[in-house]
């Protein structure tokens, strides 16, 4: 059996595991195959005293969308992920890419973790940036995986309570039958140490509490897309593959905690071992 194909468009870093460097391993390792195209190349995550590499250049990064095209990757893939953009340029042709792709491949399934800012540091993208999310990749997914901050600054609802989601995930204007996992929901009613991520849909909506960790590190969304995709391509529902996400994210966490660790490590063996049962 062919396995799936993934092609995941996010960042990529030399040490640590934020986009592609997160979200493919645990695909590869679950069995499906991976066609990485990097938006931006840096030497490390932000958090580092300093930061080399830079956003990929447009006219490079168009000529990598063509190779994919010339070697029939959009036609045959089953999804495809995207993650953090660097520049407003390589957002248009990211954009043109998914839409000629679902055009020509209507099975294909598109997860868009629109990555644009948190609480704490606000919008660490241009606005730019921010509008082509909004206004040219988000119409086009099937599924999207934002966190209440990005909720908040695409639709101008704030997050509070759960009856706020499903207001917000109208304002998004996805595509039909698409599907919103709101993710890190610290709603009212959310109970005490906990963190939720609501699913939304055509068929209703489900909450997920999971146990929230005292460390917060790059990432972590990153790597919850590539474990969702990697449960979906293994066969499980949305809400199965939300569950298995987030165990799977918080033992990646509490391992980097363990080590000291500034980032998600992925060398834990539990970690890895609940990848091989999907």
């Amino acid at each position: 059996m062919i396995p799936p194909l993934v092609i995941s468009i996010q960042s990529q870093v030399v040490l640590g595991h934020v986009g592609n460097s997160a979200a493919v391993f645990p695909m590869q390792a679950a069995g499906l195959e991976v066609a990485q195209i990097p938006t931006v190349v840096f030497s490390n995550t932000p958090d580092y005293p300093t930061l080399r590499g830079r956003a990929m250049p447009a006219d490079f990064f168009a000529d990598l969308l063509r190779g994919a095209w010339e070697r029939g990757l959009p036609q045959r893939a089953a999804y495809i992920v995207t993650g953090y953009i660097g520049s407003v340029e390589v957002a248009g042709l990211v954009a043109e890419f998914v839409a000629r792709a679902k055009a020509e491949n209507p099975a294909l399934v598109y997860l868009c973790d629109p990555v644009m800012g948190d609480d704490a540091p606000g919008l660490y993208v241009p606005e730019a940036i921010a509008a082509v999310l909004k206004d040219g990749l988000l119409p086009l997914a099937d599924i999207a995986s934002p966190n209440p901050f990005e909720i908040g600054y695409l639709t101008g609802r704030q997050i509070a309570v759960l009856d706020d989601l499903p207001r917000a995930f109208a304002d998004l204007r996805m595509a039909p039958g698409a599907r919103l996992i709101a993710t890190g929901c610290q709603l009212q009613d959310t109970p005490e140490g906990m963190l939720e991520s609501v699913v939304l849909g055509p068929d209703g909506l489900s909450r997920h509490p999971v146990p929230r960790l005292p460390v917060a590190m790059a990432g972590t969304g990153d790597l919850f897309a590539g474990l969702i995709t990697a449960a979906l391509g293994r066969g499980r529902d949305l809400a199965q593959a939300v569950e298995f996400a987030q165990a799977q994210t918080s033992r990646a966490l509490a391992r980097a905690a363990s080590l000291g660790a500034k980032e998600v490590v992925l060398s834990d063996p539990d970690f890895r071992a609940a990848l091989l049962t999907l």
